[in-house]
């Protein structure tokens, strides 16, 4: 499939265009969100902190099923501007910037210049697409997915087995950052060993040097191997699991995600490239593992889609630039057309903008007199910083609920590791015995709707029945309840 094409009919050089869309990533990431941290973001922020400011590791200091290494950007993100959720979007914007760099790379070493450029431009701007989790630019998918990106380029155009080698070794700091990166290394392993067999094997030796110094950090670190591979791994599955869902969900959330989305506008130009090709190569390998891997995780989560974007976006620009070559099109009218139908149709950056010059009304006394009023994110920063006015440093806090950001704005310890509502059979189990040998001096409680459709009775009769022995409830703030030990 190697067409090369060095004409450049494009007045704006790739480095630019990389620019103009990292611009658009900061926009989207910025103002999409309510000011303040997604829900992940908190939690990684509060691990991270716990991490960096209290020498309390991974796992011991917070429990999530993400990679320290997720931790430890929002630990050095805290270390260097206090609490704040723009730096580790702007970490994610440089490192999905990276990627979208060798994206143009590979597609210009398979196809050309003009190909180089319109992979580049379909993979910027699908980036942006609500569908695959725009605002979410700080998230794992983002550094897992770059890392096999660079593998991916480095093995295409690699002739030495120092080549394959950093190969491999890119690959697994990318599985060091989520687990999934394993499905896109399977990809580049099965394309090596149809190549080269030998080449595969050091591709392997280096996705396991990559892995090994991740484990090594690890144990330097003083984080649990075995926490590591029970929270990250094993918890994700079974009864209570983020993976707990049935049949039903599944297929509704896989066509949601494949078929009633932005998505679909790859397709043509994919189900072109193999009939181009006319045989599975690694592109095609690259993406049918792809496939299985968001399969075998079942969450079908937008974020999740991004390992999908760079493959999309190469066999799609290869596929659009063989079009142009067979019917003479103009170039620049065919760039125009796929900027105008993959551009974002998002409003959420507008409404964002909106809010931060023109707030929306203060609904803080209606939170606690209506049920039905969920807090948001502003109510939840508001409440985790009263909190913080209104106890010291070595105060203990729970909050219930999924109520993480509120949680990281008090910058205070949670008495137990699972600060935020997970509901597997050891978390209900350890949060039980936390709160008892360690007794939080302020709890805070859900009183809102949400809280009781979303959160098992078990949880709630465990926080309730805590407080109703030791604490009283002392006021009501936006939509919790306060709770305070009753000898102080």
């Amino acid at each position: 499939m190697n067409q090369p094409n060095n004409e450049n009919t494009f007045s704006i050089k790739p480095l630019q265009w990389i620019m103009l869309f990292a611009v658009l990533q900061i926009a989207v990431a910025m103002f999409t969100n309510t000011p303040g941290f997604s829900f992940d973001e908190a939690m990684w922020q509060y691990i991270g902190r716990n991490w960096f400011r209290n020498g309390l590791v991974p796992y011991s200091g917070g429990v999530d099923n993400k990679s320290p290494l997720i931790f430890a950007v929002f630990g050095l993100s805290d270390k260097l501007a206090g609490v704040n959720y723009w730096l580790p979007r702007v970490f994610g914007t440089v490192c999905q910037s990276v990627g979208i760099f060798y994206v143009y790379k590979i597609a210009r070493h398979v196809a050309g210049e003009r190909a180089g450029v319109i992979a580049l431009s379909l993979y910027g701007l699908s980036l942006l697409w609500r569908s695959v989790g725009s605002k979410y630019v700080s998230y794992t998918e983002t550094y897992a997915v770059t890392c096999i990106i660079v593998s991916f380029y480095i093995w295409l155009v690699g002739i030495k087995n120092r080549n394959f080698f950093i190969s491999g070794f890119i690959g697994g700091i990318g599985a060091a950052f989520r687990l999934s990166a394993f499905f896109g290394i399977a990809a580049i392993f099965i394309s090596a060993a149809r190549r080269n067999f030998k080449s595969s094997v050091v591709f392997t030796s280096g996705v396991i040097a990559g892995f090994g110094i991740f484990i090594l950090w690890m144990i330097a670190c003083g984080i649990s191997v075995h926490d590591f591979i029970f929270y990250a791994f094993t918890d994700n599955f079974g009864p209570g699991s983020p993976t707990d869902h049935s049949a039903l969900w599944r297929i509704e959330n896989f066509l949601d995600k494949f078929f009633y989305s932005e998505l679909i506008l790859f397709y043509p130009a994919v189900i072109g490239y193999f009939m181009i090709v006319k045989k599975i190569d690694a592109f095609g390998i690259w993406l049918i593992c792809e496939f299985v891997g968001i399969h075998i995780i079942g969450i079908y989560d937008r974020v999740h889609m991004k390992n999908f974007l760079p493959v999309l976006s190469v066999m799609s620009a290869v596929s659009i630039q063989y079009f142009i070559d067979t019917y003479k099109i103009s170039t620049k009218q065919v760039t125009l057309i796929l900027w105008i139908t993959f551009f974002p149709k998002l409003i959420e950056p507008f409404v964002g903008l909106k809010k931060l010059f023109k707030p929306p009304a203060d609904k803080s006394e209606n939170y606690c007199r209506d049920a039905d009023e969920k807090p948001d994110e502003e109510a939840k920063r508001k409440l985790g910083l009263w909190i913080r006015a209104n106890t010291k440093d070595t105060d203990k806090v729970y909050i219930g609920g999924m109520s993480a950001q509120a949680q990281v704005y008090t910058e205070r310890v949670s008495p137990t590791i699972y600060f935020n509502s997970t509901e597997t059979e050891r978390a209900k189990e350890r949060l039980k015995n936390d709160l008892i040998s360690n007794r939080p001096t302020l709890v805070a409680l859900p009183v809102f709707a949400d809280y009781t459709q979303n959160t098992g009775a078990e949880m709630r009769n465990v926080t309730s029945g805590f407080v109703k022995k030791q604490y009283r409830q002392d006021t009501c703030l936006y939509g919790y309840a306060i709770y305070k030990l009753m000898n102080r």
